[in-house]
């Protein structure tokens, strides 16, 4: 993640603009996942997010459906779509519950921000895809601490106390 220049809040929002949002800090880390389930659910190569504290997403107007989705995982996801064109904003994923987000990248207003920071899963990328340059590419998952900046590690270690109350209380 490049800390070159001073962080600004980004906003986005859904195509008819009944939901608006901002983030209020650099997220945690950006995925490019190019598993089938994420190009099934996304209609397209892969999908984009930004995993960040959902406390620091803050709701500018609208209230997103929150819509039970079905994961590889088998945890599950909610997927927060506009209830009006019904655009995935972004998505809680079974692991943390409403303690994480991750935006869609797509919906910022400027999503050019956001570069991904790893590509995950790319042993289903589709293979007209190429992938280069100096973002890391991993076949499947990784470990955080091999690849997230140690302020994002902090963030996160930070969060671990409700992450583990969280999937305490879903066994």
């Amino acid at each position: 993640m490049s800390d070159t220049h001073h962080w600004m809040p980004l906003e986005g929002g859904c195509d008819c603009q009944h939901i608006r949002y901002r983030i209020e800090d650099r997220p945690l880390f950006v995925h490019c996942c190019h598993c089938r389930w994420c190009q099934r659910e996304t209609g397209s190569a892969f999908a984009l997010n930004a995993m960040i504290e959902s406390h620091k997403v803050n709701v500018l107007a609208g209230r997103p459906d929150l819509i039970d989705t079905p994961t590889q995982s088998g945890l599950g996801q909610q997927i927060a779509r506009c209830p009006h064109c019904r655009i995935a904003v972004w998505s809680y994923y079974g692991g943390a519950g409403e303690l994480i987000s991750f935006v869609r990248v797509g919906t910022l207003d400027n999503p050019d921000q956001l570069p991904p920071d790893i590509h995950i899963f790319t042993e289903s990328r589709q293979p007209w895809l190429s992938l280069s340059g100096d973002t890391p590419i991993v076949e499947q998952y990784y470990k955080r601490e091999q690849f997230w900046p140690p302020d994002s590690l902090q963030r996160f270690q930070q969060l671990l106390p409700e992450i583990e109350a969280y999937r305490t209380s879903r066994k």
